[in-house]
């Protein structure tokens, strides 16, 4: 669950997620407190893949991550069980 990801310390105000989106003046930031709000999906999405290598194996190893906000998801059928990470 993306949702419940929870950032210590001063993360939330001083870490900031960037893009450029291609155009001239066109570099984006946000919060990364505010992105957790709005998309919690893509911090986790964007944390797993800076873990990655920066080739072709790992742009196609990203395209394989699923990440939810919640706990529906379309992957009854393979009957994933959960597992519990101590806090």
């Amino acid at each position: 669950n993306a949702e419940k990801v929870h950032l210590t310390g001063r993360k939330p105000e001083k870490k900031f997620y960037r893009w450029h989106t291609g155009y001239p003046g066109g570099l984006k930031q946000v919060a990364a407190g505010r992105m957790l709000k709005e998309k919690p999906t893509r911090v986790v999405e964007w944390s797993v893949k800076g873990m990655l290598p920066k080739g072709s194996l790992g742009r196609r190893l990203g395209m394989k991550l699923k990440v939810y906000a919640g706990p529906n998801h379309p992957h009854q059928a393979q009957r994933p069980e959960p597992i519990q990470i101590p806090a």
